[in-house]
């Protein structure tokens, strides 16, 4: 099985004063075929790798799917390795760092752009002062409502494959900021959806969002983050 793999390592940069863009190199890697069992996923393939490379880097930590930790662009397409199964892939196989964030190395990507925006959004549920003595109700029907939008894993698929993303890094928040967003917002409990609303009111937050979709179709949970968007427009153009 074939495997072709972007590669960047900084201190080989650092050494030689290149540029990240010019100090990444594709490697060319294989996986012998009688180690590739049925049901493996990319991760799996990328630990054996590793055997051959330990120079070869990759996060990755619960291997289900949960963490989200281990996205990286598999043929093109951002997805989570644990969950990503051999069988699917065509070859040869290539594997690059997702895209619109910096690099530390190989497939490894520096996330805290992508944290800043999330916090941005400020998706904490605020439902007043706190009384021990009371619980904060909720019917079903308002329970429901978030169904599709408090199951994020923050794996960065949806962020990283959005053009808007990449090209206003600083001011667009993004698609799962903008999902977590929209969370808080239609929460029955939250006492400011107003004023997160108007946080949300100039022309790079929210509203740098195209439509393109490629955040809904990256998803690994299955998630649409490009329908929460349209529902924060549809809230802020009613509420003025």
């Amino acid at each position: 099985m074939l495997f072709k793999i972007q590669r960047y390592q900084p201190e080989v940069a650092s050494a030689q004063g290149a540029e990240q863009q010019n100090a990444t190199y594709w490697q060319e890697m294989t996986l012998d075929d009688a180690l590739v069992k049925p049901g493996m996923m990319l991760l799996d393939a990328l630990k054996l790798l590793r055997e051959q490379d330990p120079t070869l880097s990759f996060r990755s930590s619960c291997q289900e799917g949960v963490c989200g930790s281990d996205a990286m662009q598999v043929n093109g397409r951002n997805r989570l390795s644990c969950i990503t199964p051999l069988a699917e892939l065509s070859q040869p196989i290539e594997l690059m760092p997702v895209p619109g964030l910096p690099i530390l190395r190989d497939l490894i990507v520096d996330m805290t752009l992508f944290f800043d925006r999330y916090a941005q959004a400020n998706p904490t549920l605020n439902a007043g002062e706190f009384n021990p003595e009371q619980e904060h109700l909720q019917s079903p029907a308002d329970r429901a409502k978030l169904d599709g939008l408090y199951e994020c894993i923050l794996c960065a698929c949806c962020s990283t494959s959005c053009p808007s993303f990449w090209w206003h890094p600083d001011q667009f928040l993004g698609p799962a900021a903008l999902l977590a967003a929209e969370r808080v917002v239609i929460d029955s409990r939250d006492i400011q959806p107003k004023q997160r609303l108007e946080a949300l009111s100039d022309p790079y937050q929210l509203h740098r969002c195209r439509g393109i979709q490629q955040c809904t179709a990256s998803c690994p949970k299955g998630l649409d983050p490009s329908r929460a968007i349209r529902q924060l427009k549809h809230q802020q153009w009613t509420q003025s």
